[in-house]
């Protein structure tokens, strides 16, 4: 793992956590994006070298809207980015971590994506990241 990439936090309303966040870092976010594969609305933000993700979920059954129902608003996950995903995400379950997927998945912002569940890793929710390469 090379640095956390982002902290992504489960929103309600994404256009209110937007202005709320705005006024917290003294600027907008930089990137808005639908990810429909995981029903999900996302705002990025970045304060210095770090990135902030704000989650929306766009449907009553999404697992962001499902998260916010039963914790609240909060932080939902820290990302790592990597080098190479496929390579951590062994490396990962030969040391006993549980993945949520067993190929990365296409996430936001131009990443390939895999999260680590979260009884495995002491009940947070790691997301593993790549950059897709063009």
């Amino acid at each position: 793992m090379q640095k956390i990439e982002h902290i992504g936090i489960a929103v309600k309303d994404l256009e209110k956590s937007e202005a709320l966040f705005s006024l917290l870092f003294g600027n907008g976010p930089y990137k808005r994006e639908m990810v429909e594969s995981q029903a999900v609305n996302t705002s990025f933000f970045k304060n210095g070298p770090n990135k902030i993700e704000l989650l929306q979920g766009t449907s009553d059954d999404s697992i962001i809207s499902k998260f916010v129902a039963k914790k609240g608003e909060g932080i939902h996950h820290i990302a790592f980015a990597v080098m190479d995903i496929k390579l951590e995400m062994a490396r990962l379950q030969e040391a006993g971590f549980k993945l949520l997927h067993e190929e990365p998945i296409p996430g936001a912002d131009n990443k390939l994506i895999c999260f680590l569940h979260p009884k495995s890793s002491n009940g947070v929710l790691i997301e593993l990241c790549q950059d897709i390469k063009s």
